[in-house]
């Protein structure tokens, strides 16, 4: 597998110090650039911006079917390396993080199995967690 350039994603947050403090305090983000209405944040080498956007009225949570757990969409997260995911999500579990899915092996002894793990921010967006153990299965079918 080739070298990955970071991606770049900007959320909407309607708590901007709320998220801050769990992108810094939770997610071990160090912090970039910021203003009064964004912060930048460095996810695991990637560009992560949170932007303050007013809350409106509560939309339900999405999900949908994958391996028999109900999956939040949208979400987002990163792909870490095997030993990376499992210590992150032991440092998660002491730090009181309420999951929607436990860590867990996603599609154990098929094609494409994983680790992976969903919990929400502060602000409610869904993210996920997942590793390979073999990264040649990242885009298995």
């Amino acid at each position: 597998m080739s070298a990955v350039s970071p991606f770049h994603i900007a959320i909407p947050v309607h708590n901007l110090e709320e998220c801050r403090s769990f992108y810094r305090e939770i997610l071990n983000c160090s912090e970039g650039r910021s203003s009064d209405h964004w912060v930048d944040f460095n996810l695991f080498g990637h560009q992560l911006v949170i932007h303050y956007k007013p809350k409106t009225a509560q939309e339900e949570l999405h999900t949908n079917p994958v391996d028999g757990k109900d999956v939040p969409v949208p979400h987002y997260g990163v792909v870490l390396p095997w030993e990376t995911f499992r210590s992150f999500s032991e440092e998660l579990r002491s730090k009181g993080v309420a999951f929607i899915i436990e860590p867990y092996i996603r599609f154990a002894g098929q094609s494409g199995e994983q680790a992976t793990m969903f919990f929400l921010d502060p602000a409610g967006n869904a993210l996920e967690f997942k590793a390979f153990k073999d990264m040649g299965q990242l885009f298995a079918t």
